[in-house]
């Protein structure tokens, strides 16, 4: 159960969250939860999160290790504050910052060198799925942002579907239209990296996840968890997403 705060919160504000949070979900052992908080806040996050099973993630992860690339941030940085996990490819990250299927998989690599685990992120856009072709482009960001991952490093990476139609739209794909897309990502997986690969790798869903609907999705066999956005910015409402 993973929180994408995106471009919200101070680290003052990220403590105070922790302190209403942690509280919340001490006892739950279901799950890994895992925090995204921008990238100033890591350090603030790490600290909170200490002695706790309370993952923290950052938000994007630079290709290279170091060097001249002004506004990026490196594995080996979030590596030594603490981080555990870091999001790829967010639809987000695609539309404004011109992020390609090829620098996904640059920046998954990435992740994997340091020790981090990535949640690589794939869905269609509106146009897409209207015209028909959901399938098609999921296995497009399949085919060239994951597929080049060797067999050890599919298995360490964590897939989120998240339909850029319904990222802070309010509309949610219904159970059905995301098990329908996990499994077309799972085949793909299965496919490329054997069946047993295929069975294993967590897929999350990310698309205006709320308490209310969490747990519908949740009852769909293909879904293994959820990248909640704004409902994850509230301690009483990602911990109610977290206990569904």
């Amino acid at each position: 159960m993973a929180g994408n705060w995106k471009m919200y919160k101070t680290p003052a504000e990220t403590t105070a969250f922790f302190e209403k949070f942690r509280p919340l979900v001490a006892q739950s052992q279901h799950c890994e939860i895992v925090i995204c908080p921008p990238f100033v806040d890591l350090a603030a996050a790490v600290e909170c999160a200490r002695s706790t099973a309370i993952g923290v993630g950052a938000q994007n992860i630079g290709w290279a290790s170091e060097g001249a690339f002004t506004g990026e941030i490196s594995g080996a940085m979030l590596r030594a504050i603490g981080a555990t996990h870091a999001i790829v490819g967010h639809s987000e990250r695609r539309q404004y910052f011109g992020e390609t299927d090829q620098t996904v998989l640059q920046r998954t690599q990435a992740a994997l060198e340091f020790v981090l685990t990535p949640i690589v992120c794939v869905g269609e856009r509106l146009e897409e799925r209207e015209a028909g072709h959901t399938d098609e482009v999921l296995t497009r960001q399949f085919q060239a942002g994951i597929a080049g991952l060797t067999e050890q490093e599919f298995a360490r990476i964590v897939i989120a579907y998240e339909p850029v139609w319904a990222i802070g739209t309010g509309k949610t794909a219904t159970p059905e239209i995301a098990a329908d897309a996990h499994r077309t990502i799972r085949n793909q997986a299965r496919t490329k990296f054997g069946r047993t690969a295929g069975d294993s790798v967590r897929i999350l869903y990310g698309g205006s996840v709320k308490p209310d609907n969490v747990k519908s999705l949740m009852a769909q066999p293909e879904i293994d968890g959820v990248l909640v956005g704004g409902a994850s910015l509230d301690p009483v409402s990602f911990a109610s997403i977290v206990n569904f």
